[in-house]
């Protein structure tokens, strides 16, 4: 009786963890701009992403590769102008993994200051 009732909820639970997928987000923060004296201005806030495909732990860009595809893409959206320049620069991450397939996705934001001339 119990060995029946053990097959029977054996494939459910087997499928359930299979087919389910989970999300890890992870960042850093860094400043690229000194801003001790108070010669600038805050502009805009901008944010550029980039993904990397992952099959069996193969495939993809690197943790660096990923992150400077997705400030290139912020900063095409977003040319910086003449005495600007990126603050308070942030990467943050989030790791999609399904079985054999995990997706990251990368997200750079920044604050754009411009300083006085």
């Amino acid at each position: 009786m119990i060995m029946k009732l053990i097959k029977k909820l054996m494939l459910p639970a087997l499928s359930a963890v299979l087919l389910s997928s989970c999300a890890i987000h992870s960042g850093l923060m860094q400043s690229s701009a000194s801003l001790s004296n108070g010669n600038f201005k805050y502009v805009d806030k901008i944010s550029g992403s980039a993904t990397a495909t992952y099959w069996i732990s193969i495939g993809g860009l690197d943790r660096s590769a990923i992150v400077e595809d997705s400030k290139a893409d912020m900063l095409k959206k977003q040319p910086l102008q003449d005495n600007q320049a990126l603050t308070n620069l942030t990467a943050n991450f989030k790791h999609s993994y399904i079985i054999i397939y995990e997706q990251t996705l990368c997200t750079v934001s920044a604050d754009v200051v411009e300083f006085e001339k």
